[in-house]
């Protein structure tokens, strides 16, 4: 914090500065600290280890891209994970499609979740759904150790790549997951920036193509996040990925053409995962 300034440093040669009014909350957690700001131009801010997690102006863009995609590529999408994503913003888009019967929510750190039920009650609302189960858990362990076969999608809503996170990124976990899902069951993770984080990108695409035979990536906006653009990958293992059903979630960004559009890859994505093509 600087005067009434927050700054992250987004990447090495990149900073973004939001003018603050009030720090509501400051913890340092078993895993992280972790602070609620309020802002002039987000509203309420959710930062983990000086990285803005989620805002209350824009959190809908990832969270609606995050959850209604893969959602929408499975035909069926009944029993769901969601990991990570303390904030709730992902599950309480996932607690809006009537097919779901039952979301495993894990995350790390409780204290995340306490937050958000205090600070970020729109946010954090669809935790309060019976169909919703929280365990405060590490993800890649409660995978591993999950059942062959119990979730139809399984959504990777983590922090950026470091510390517990770092895991979440990597061909091993991308196979505990293709062993906890259904033949027809469908993965997605968020995957960073395509402009600043590109080679994060390339090797969760090539990773997730280890163990899925249908890889795609999507792009949507994420204004508070390094470069405004952000990549969601999905596999499948038998899917196509693309629009399976008719998209019957609409909200304040995703809708019909955005997930009919949502891997039409523009050209300059297309030359990124090209670079990395194994």
């Amino acid at each position: 914090m600087v005067g009434m300034w927050f700054t992250e440093d987004q990447t090495q040669h990149l900073l973004i500065s939001v003018r603050i009014t009030d720090i509501l909350h400051t913890e340092k957690t078993p895993y992280q600290q972790l602070v609620v700001v309020d802002t002039v131009e987000f509203g309420k801010m959710l930062v983990l280890d000086g990285a803005i997690q989620c805002t209350e102006k824009d959190e809908f863009f990832y969270h609606e891209m995050i959850a209604h995609v893969p959602m929408h590529v499975h035909p069926n999408p009944k029993r769901v994970c969601v990991i990570g994503g303390g904030d709730g913003g992902t599950v309480r888009e996932v607690v809006k499609h009537p097919l779901v019967t039952e979301v495993k929510h894990v995350e790390i750190d409780g204290a995340v979740i306490e937050a958000a039920k205090k600070y970020f009650p729109t946010l954090s609302s669809g935790l309060a759904d019976p169909r919703v189960e929280i365990v405060i858990a590490d993800g890649i362990e409660y995978i591993k150790n999950a059942e062959a076969g119990s979730f139809d999608v399984i959504i990777i809503d983590s922090t950026d790549p470091v510390g517990p996170a770092v895991g979440l990124f990597s061909a091993e976990f991308y196979g505990y997951c293709h062993r906890a899902l259904t033949d027809d069951g469908v993965i997605c993770a968020q995957t960073e920036s395509p402009l600043f984080e590109k080679d994060l990108l390339i090797k969760c695409w090539n990773n997730m193509k280890v163990h899925f035979s249908n890889v795609g990536v999507a792009l949507g906006f994420a204004p508070s996040y390094p470069g405004g653009l952000w990549t969601y990958t999905v596999g499948s293992k038998q899917l196509p990925v693309q629009k399976n059903r008719e998209v019957q979630i609409e909200g304040r960004y995703f809708k019909n053409s955005i997930m009919e559009a949502a891997f039409d890859t523009p050209q300059f994505l297309q030359e990124v995962l090209a670079s990395g093509q194994k």
